[in-house]
């Protein structure tokens, strides 16, 4: 059997889960994983993300709060949550954009799930790739 999946047992049936479904592979998956979070971005510093299907504007107001634009969603600036990344299930890492996952975005009552990212880079005065 590969590493990349789990075995749960369930009435004599074996059932065969993607190990980044569980908490363990979740948590495993992320340990080492390109991103940035939130946090840890001073206030008004714009973070640009690159998805698979879109770019959004980023604009940090405080710690996971932000005026978004970008995407179909958001064609102009909206107050929106920065809520974390996810890979679309239920698991989210909490206030952190990462490479690979899809962002999840909370605004005007709707959550909105990106499609998987592939680039976040803060703006500021000299802006630098975060990987």
């Amino acid at each position: 059997m590969s590493d990349s999946s789990t075995i749960i047992e369930r009435r004599h049936d074996a059932t065969l889960i993607r190990r980044e479904a569980t908490l363990d592979g979740f948590v495993n998956d992320l340990a080492d994983a390109p991103g940035i979070a939130l946090r840890e971005v001073e206030p008004l510093t714009t973070i640009v993300v690159r998805t698979h299907n879109s770019c959004y504007r980023i604009l940090i107001t405080h710690d996971t709060t932000a005026i978004v634009r970008g995407g179909a969603f958001f064609p102009e600036p909206t107050p929106a949550r920065i809520d974390g990344c996810g890979f679309g299930g239920t698991l989210l890492k909490v206030g952190w954009i990462g490479v690979g996952l899809r962002m999840e975005i909370f605004s005007n009552g709707r959550r909105i799930v990106t499609s998987p990212v592939r680039d976040v880079t803060l703006e500021r005065a000299s802006s630098g790739s975060v990987h």
